[in-house]
């Protein structure tokens, strides 16, 4: 069978080829870039269908519009204006079927054959794999700590003129690094500068760990610097924060854009689940979100906080790392010191044999892989396993 060209340009996931690994019995798994479903709030849920299929059957169970459904839009719009967002309406923004699909839209809507695309190094691997779909030149500009080197950034676009730069600026996957304020405006500054698209991906921005929330969004910062939201794309979910299988996130663009992306999603699923987003729509009006997030940014931060001493403590000088402020991820590489390994992907082996997972760093590089770094999520393991999991990884080292 003869397949299109342009999946020469893409292989299989390595993290979903991972878990075909983790079948042996009692394996400790940090390598799942996914919440843990015992804090979905199943009884706010199961009012809010009952709420849905009660109030407004049709729009539940019907056909409903491509831009998505309109109690959900309004909530959404007042969900993103209750963290700084000002004057957004809902006729701004459209649901989609996970912000997976947000990106998938944008990348039909913008990339052609060659066009470059900036990404961060490293980066979620999912969206190089939908950029290089479209056919597009990947491109990685460097991390740290805080967020993209914005004077490298800046040089990549003058360099390479890219279609769009896409950022994970709260707590990204795999980074957990945050962008600093400064370098947040910075990034807005140069979008208007170089009329450059940045879009902005925020799955994470809800689940920080300290008693203050994160720098505002790019999205919300865009009013300060006048002309930045016309370049500005911001995709938003529901995923990590309330419930992956309800597959609801959000698009917010310039109107044109918002339109091509749009006609696109006609094409490809219609309309997100119209039931899924009665079901959000009812959720969010009814309250629960804020002790919701206060539970979950809780339980995150304790294992979060017992993942970095279990590190420090049993893997010592053989590994660095910078403990996270939120998200679900540490980041850490590998130093070869006293002639200990130094490559995560045999790391990663040895480690199942000791039976525990994590995620080699290699695949969430555009370009010029850290063959040393690695992945760790924390988020559906309890500090007893997180504590007996990193002994099993000092073991492997």
């Amino acid at each position: 069978m003869t397949f299109a060209p342009r999946l020469d340009n893409v292989e299989t996931s390595a993290i979903r080829e991972l878990f075909k690994l983790l079948g042996k019995p009692g394996i400790i798994s940090f390598a799942g870039g996914f919440p843990d479903s015992a804090m979905f709030d199943v009884e706010g849920l199961r009012e809010a269908s009952q709420k849905a299929l009660a109030e407004e059957p049709g729009g539940a169970l019907q056909y409903g519009a491509t831009e998505g459904y309109e109690p959900l839009r309004t909530q959404l719009a007042a969900f993103e204006r209750s963290k700084g967002v000002d004057g957004l309406e809902p006729q701004q923004l459209i649901v989609t079927t996970g912000s997976q699909q947000a990106l998938d839209l944008l990348g039909k809507t913008l990339v052609g054959e060659g066009d470059k695309v900036i990404v961060e190094g490293p980066t979620f691997l999912a969206t190089i794999q939908c950029f290089r779909l479209y056919g597009a030149d990947v491109q990685s500009c460097p991390i740290d700590a805080h967020g993209v080197d914005v004077d490298r950034l800046e040089a990549m676009i003058r360099e390479h003129k890219p279609r769009f730069v896409y950022l994970i600026p709260t707590f990204g996957n795999p980074s957990g690094a945050l962008l600093s304020l400064e370098r947040r405006k910075r990034v807005l500054e140069l979008a208007v500068k170089y009329q450059t698209l940045i879009v902005e991906d925020d799955p994470y921005g809800d689940l920080y760990f300290t008693q203050e929330p994160p720098p505002p969004s790019l999205l919300a910062l865009s009013k300060d610097v006048p002309g930045s939201r016309e370049y500005l794309a911001h995709c938003g979910s529901l995923s990590k924060v309330l419930s992956p299988g309800l597959r609801v996130g959000w698009l917010v663009a310039p109107p044109e854009l918002l339109a091509k992306a749009t006609m696109c999603k006609q094409f490809s699923d219609a309309h997100t689940s119209t039931f899924a987003q009665a079901t959000a729509a009812q959720y969010l009006k009814s309250g629960r979100m804020p002790s919701t997030l206060a539970n979950v940014r809780k339980v995150y931060a304790e294992r979060a906080a017992a993942m970095g001493e279990a590190l420090s403590r049993e893997l010592g000088d053989a590994v660095t790392f910078t403990q996270p402020q939120g998200g679900l991820f540490f980041w850490a590489r590998l130093r070869g010191v006293g002639g200990k390994i130094s490559d995560a992907g045999e790391f990663a082996k040895r480690a199942i044999e000791n039976g525990v997972a994590f995620v080699p760093g290699a695949p969430f590089f555009a370009k010029d892989p850290d063959r040393s770094a690695f992945r760790l999520s924390f988020a559906t393991a309890d500090v007893g396993k997180i504590e007996e999991g990193i002994v099993r990884l000092a073991r492997a080292i």
